[in-house]
Order: C-alpha cells, then sequence, then structure tokens
C-alpha cells in the first residue's frame, strides 16, 4: 500500500516540483497539495505524511502542526522550509513535528524523511538537532535526568537515534512491540520530551549515546 502524501507550499513552482518528486516513488502518492494551510485544512484528507513548509499565507507552518495533529491524529508532519534558525527549529519539535528538513538538501533526503516518520522514526539531521541550543536550559539537570535512564532505555534510545523503527527495536532487543513502545513512554516521561524527534535533538545536543 502506497504512502500517502499531503503537501502545503505556497510557492508554485516548487509545489510542482514536490509532486513531481514524491510522485516519480512507486510507493509514494501525493494525495493533495495546497498553498496555505487553510485550504488544506478545508479542502484535505487524512495523509500519511505531510511535508509542511513554514512561511505561508496567513497561518504558518508552526502554527498549523497542532490543527493538524487534531485534524489527522495519525498522520506524520515534516517541517520543509528554508530556515535554519533555532527559533524554527526549536518551536516546530516543542510544537510536535516529527521531522524539520530543508529545501536545500537532496531530494532523496526528502524523500527519506517521508519514510522515516512513516516508518516510526525520526526526520532530523545531526546539524538541525544541534542547533536547538536552548531547548534544555539547565545542563547538569539534564544530565541527572539522562543518568536515571535504565540500561534497556540507553539501548532503546541509541536505537531511536539511528532511526529505528518500533517494530526494529523489538526484533534487535528480542521483545515485544509494546514492550518497547512502555520503555519509550518511559524515556519521554524522564527525559521530559513528547515525540522522537525531540529525543533525537536532546540525546545528540547532550550527547546521551
Amino acid at each position: 500500500m502506497a504512502v500517502s502524501v499531503g503537501i502545503v507550499e505556497d510557492h508554485a513552482e516548487f509545489r510542482k516540483s514536490l509532486v513531481f518528486l514524491v510522485s516519480s516513488i512507486e510507493d509514494y502518492k501525493v494525495i493533495w497539495s495546497f498553498g496555505s494551510v487553510e485550504e488544506a485544512i478545508e479542502k484535505g484528507y487524512t495523509p500519511d505524511v505531510v511535508l509542511l513548509d513554514i512561511n505561508l499565507p496567513r497561518m504558518t507552518g508552526l502554527e498549523a502542526i497542532a490543527l493538524f495533529k487534531s485534524k489527522w491524529s495519525d498522520a506524520k508532519i515534516v517541517m520543509l522550509t528554508i530556515l535554519e534558525d533555532e527559533y524554527n527549529i526549536l518551536t516546530a519539535i516543542k510544537n510536535g513535528a516529527d521531522g524539520y528538513i530543508l529545501k536545500k538538501t537532496n531530494p532523496q533526503k526528502i524523500l527519506d524523511a517521508i519514510q522515516q516518520v512513516f516508518d516510526g522514526g525520526a526526520a532530523l539531521t545531526p546539524m538541525v538537532a544541534k542547533q536547538v541550543l536552548s531547548f534544555f536550559k539547565d545542563e547538569k539537570k539534564e544530565q541527572e535526568q539522562a543518568s536515571i535512564l535504565t540500561k534497556r532505555e540507553q539501548e532503546i534510545l541509541t536505537c531511536i537515534v539511528s532511526g529505528l523503527t518500533n517494530d526494529k527495536i523489538a526484533a534487535m532487543l528480542f521483545i515485544s512491540t509494546q514492550t518497547v513502545r512502555n520503555h519509550i513512554k518511559n524515556i519521554y516521561e524522564k527525559l521530559h520530551v513528547h515525540s522522537k524527534a525531540q529525543v533525537v535533538a536532546k540525546a545528540l545536543k547532550e550527547k546521551m549515546i
């Protein structure tokens, strides 16, 4: 079954190029593409993955994340933008984005990002993750939080940063997928994060692995 993709991008030519790129892959299907958040909310239907720009007319991509998550609870959201500053990266991750990719990146990386988040991973490059400098303000406190992870949780954290899905982590560690989910829930609580993108950013910045 094809991975369904929705695109929100106000630059018409770039939007067309994205549609062409994604549609060129056999297992991917663009089910809609719009130039604004408002159009997507009104006319779009549930996609597996949304490629979302930040600089948009009227409502921004950052503001749209929560709306999309509310409307399509299972959809994964990948920010696709020219913005690589700390504020936009941090805000996108805190608002619930599953990935953050720059438009200047290799087209294959955009396709890889779609697959990564669809598989349950986080599409967050080390370069982007390392810019989240203000995400964790008390370094000592964060190090203490990291130290309370169990050995198994540390193993799973390493797998998450490596981009493995829950099913692959379960197979590698010889445990059930539900057990993996339980461990990830505990990791989220201990590290005070809410998504795999946040976990990856934090692990890379704090050198937890």
